[in-house]
């Protein structure tokens, strides 16, 4: 083909907008329709091809040119979506008269969501430690260096810190908080010298391995009690009772000597396992016990910093991960399984 000019490629492109608006009101289904569409609009159909033939005009008239087939393109679109709702519409209505749509038959049924099993377990720990005069504090996931470590009683530098591995952000003195224990801090501040009975739920962030029982984000819920009279019984029998209330009844615990640098002194409580009560199975590595939570009477240094004079005042704190013990109530046996967007993991409960 020769070089065309620019009223030719134009009148090509007038003549094929025609054509293509006769053969669609003659489509009346969408076979039809498909083989339309790329008959003129398809990568390979007459409008492209047309426009192949823009390399003979000059740079002034390229422009002109694919307006008038942009314009024409557009048009047919339009016109392409119109015939499809009409089309629909017809058989829409084709399908009432010949009875094959009864309206008058219920609706399909919706299976009614449910809560995730992290949100349940949540929940359920909230609603156990209010009837023992909790109130739930919220504290930031960012923190500063200060109060994530520092107001905890590990200034700089501090052996301690290699406990938890930190995200460390781009802002000097900025982290991701590596556990909910700052809201300790957070709480005693605003309430001191008042007591205090709290819970700080929250996630925390950690640059672990990830694997069956570790994700890099996952839940804690702190908790902290200060008064004047607060001792190490006070905080077994909190304990105690949340086990208790949250695995069943004639739960048998122990407590083992640990290491925080924020409580003093320092335990972790076991539990005999919720699976095999006791017995040994693979989810409690055949030791009959499951560990809980870690916890201590609070360190003076940090009732200090809090504004609470140790003289004066006690506290207890501990902290639990709600995703272990979903883990262990519902007999899941990967952590990953809970953030992989998996909607079946909802029937686990």
């Amino acid at each position: 083909m020769g070089n065309m000019t620019r009223e030719d490629i134009v009148q090509q492109l007038e003549q094929v907008r025609r054509d293509a608006e006769m053969a669609l009101s003659q489509a009346s289904n969408s076979e039809q329709i498909s083989a339309w569409h790329s008959e003129y609009l398809g990568r390979k159909g007459q409008l492209t091809a047309i426009l192949r033939n823009l390399g003979s005009l000059s740079p002034e008239e390229r422009p002109q040119v694919g307006k008038v087939a942009n314009d024409i393109k557009v048009a047919l679109e339009a016109e392409l979506q119109a015939r499809q709702e009409a089309i629909a519409s017809a058989d829409l209505e084709a399908m009432r008269r010949a009875g094959s749509v009864d309206v008058t038959l219920p609706g399909r049924p919706q299976a009614p969501g449910k809560l995730h099993i992290t949100t349940r377990t949540l929940r359920d720990i909230y609603t156990i430690f209010a009837e023992m005069g909790f109130q739930i504090y919220n504290s930031p996931e960012v923190e500063t260096d200060e109060y994530n470590f520092q107001l905890l009683n590990m200034p700089p530098g501090h052996p301690a810190r290699d406990m938890w591995d930190t995200f460390y952000t781009t802002t000097p003195g900025l982290v991701l908080r590596t556990h909910t224990s700052p809201g300790q801090a957070w709480a005693m501040r605003e309430y001191a010298p008042e007591p205090i009975r709290v819970i700080l739920p929250g996630k925390v962030y950690r640059y672990e391995a990830v694997d069956a029982s570790h994700e890099s984000m996952f839940y804690q819920v702190e908790g902290l009690a200060i008064g004047k009279h607060v001792t190490f019984s006070d905080l077994k029998g909190v304990l105690m009772n949340f086990a208790n209330q949250m695995f069943g009844q004639g739960r048998h615990a122990r407590f083992r000597k640990s290491y925080f640098p924020f409580t003093e002194p320092s335990v972790e409580m076991d539990i005999d396992c919720v699976i095999c009560n006791g017995k040994g199975c693979p989810v409690c590595k055949n030791t009959g016990w499951l560990e809980l939570l870690g916890a201590g009477m609070v360190h003076p240094r940090v009732l200090q910093y809090g504004g609470y004079d140790p003289a004066g005042f006690s506290g207890f704190a501990f902290g639990m991960g709600p995703d272990r013990m979903s883990l262990q109530k519902y007999g899941i046996d990967d952590i990953r399984y809970f953030f992989a967007n998996d909607a079946r993991m909802l029937e686990r409960v």
